[in-house]
């Protein structure tokens, strides 16, 4: 069953320059793409491993819609399980974070092992009144048939992926040569220190974020912030960098690079007149590792951002819950090799980000009213436009361009409507 036999959708011959507000708004569209990009064919980000730094640490999170636990188990292997008790179907496991040396059901006290055997099950042998054994299981139930489910995972650079597909190809593949330089730059082998995390919940579509942070067009003209104080403009030193299958990407940005201000500050997002209370704000040191690029964001599609911006360092998680809303994790970390003042500056710039972010409520704010438009379309008729700088796919050396964007939506197009 294809989604094209369900949910028309009136694409422009075989671009993607033009997306119809139906990739945004259908339900049976989103079903499809549970199954064919969250549960099938693609790693998935769930977690650092310094969020599990010891044996019986655990964070609950998800890959798609479905619940999931990354746990450290008791001879420190890392596992991923999903969060569903094999006799009724529970979410075993609650709280977000904490620390176990087995898992429990609250609901009939089946317990599994962290890696996810099944080890009790109460009354399985039945009960004994006067001389007669009552209920139990059957004699041919076996334990071993019902453990947790198990999820492929992955781990490079303190990083942990997983995957409902065991035959996935190995993760080094799936994000390519081209973009795996941008993630090793960021993971190189330093230990990681968690710093601190960020929830939020947009109402759009989670396919709306992975165009935001595949998008330079928009941070010289929607975030006063940025194009202000020089963080991120449209005439900045940039590279944009895809992977081969155009679903992964990287926009890499230097700071200051060129001086064409006059193209700058000629747009409405620029104050001249505002300035910081606190300068601390734009205490950037330049650490060795940038290797040039002061703020470098990565797309790992479909789940995940991974930013640079200065000395800001985070993930993103994007967790989808129906076609029209999603929730944001932030993870905000630094590295084990931190003096205590680089520490605070990365906290400090953090505040940039987050739901209340001095930049990035500008883009929550910004998807939820696109989606309101796509919803209120008649019938999902109309489609956002992607043309600045063509209709074609291709790396790019500026940020004039959805170069991005398109491509993103040539790969989608390939696995939603072959």
């Amino acid at each position: 069953m294809s989604a094209s036999e369900h949910t028309p959708l009136d694409w422009p011959g075989t671009g993607t320059h033009r997306i119809p507000f139906g990739v945004y708004t259908s339900a049976e569209l989103h079903r499809l793409e549970l199954e064919r990009l969250f549960y099938k064919n693609h790693w998935h980000y769930v977690g650092l491993e310094a969020e599990v730094p010891q044996p019986g640490d655990f964070k609950r999170t998800v890959v798609g819609e479905r619940s999931v636990v990354l746990v450290r188990a008791l001879d420190g292997q890392l596992h991923v399980v999903e969060n569903v008790c094999k006799h009724r179907g529970m979410q075993f496991c609650r709280e977000r974070h904490g620390n176990r040396k087995e898992f429990v059901c609250p609901y009939h006290q089946w317990s599994y092992t962290l890696s996810g055997d099944l080890q009790g099950v109460p009354f399985r042998r039945g009960v004994r009144q006067e001389g007669k054994v009552h209920g139990g299981m059957p004699a041919d139930f076996d334990p071993r048939e019902h453990g947790l489910t198990r999820l492929r995972v992955a781990t490079r650079g303190g990083v942990v992926f997983a995957t409902f597909d065991h035959e996935m190809e190995s993760l080094e593949d799936f994000i390519g040569p081209s973009i795996l330089r941008w993630f090793d730059r960021m993971f190189d082998g330093r230990g990681l220190t968690v710093l601190g995390y960020n929830r939020q919940r947009i109402p759009g579509n989670w396919k709306l974020m992975q165009e935001n942070i595949k998008d330079p067009y928009h941070p010289g003209l929607l975030h006063t912030w940025f194009v202000t104080f020089g963080l991120w403009r449209a005439d900045n030193k940039a590279e944009l960098q895809m992977d081969r299958h155009h679903r992964h990407a990287a926009m890499i940005s230097t700071r200051g690079a060129t001086g064409a201000a006059s193209q700058v500050t000629q747009v409405s997002s620029f104050k001249e007149t505002m300035k910081l209370h606190d300068d601390r704000f734009l205490d950037i040191v330049p650490e060795a590792w940038w290797g040039g690029p002061t703020a470098v964001m990565t797309t790992l599609f479909p789940s995940v951002i991974l930013q640079q911006q200065v000395n800001s360092v985070s993930t993103r998680h994007i967790q989808p819950d129906g076609h029209g809303h999603f929730d944001f994790v932030w993870t905000h970390f630094g590295y084990e090799d931190d003096d205590p003042a680089m520490t605070q500056r990365r906290l400090r710039q953090a505040n940039l980000f987050g739901p209340a972010g001095f930049v990035s409520a500008d883009d929550g704010e910004v998807i939820e009213m696109c989606q309101e438009a796509f919803e209120r379309a008649q019938a999902g008729q109309g489609h956002a436009l992607a043309e600045l700088g063509g209709r074609e796919v291709a790396d790019s050396d500026h940020m004039v361009t959805e170069t991005l964007i398109r491509g993103m939506y040539r790969y989608w197009r390939g696995v939603m409507q072959p």
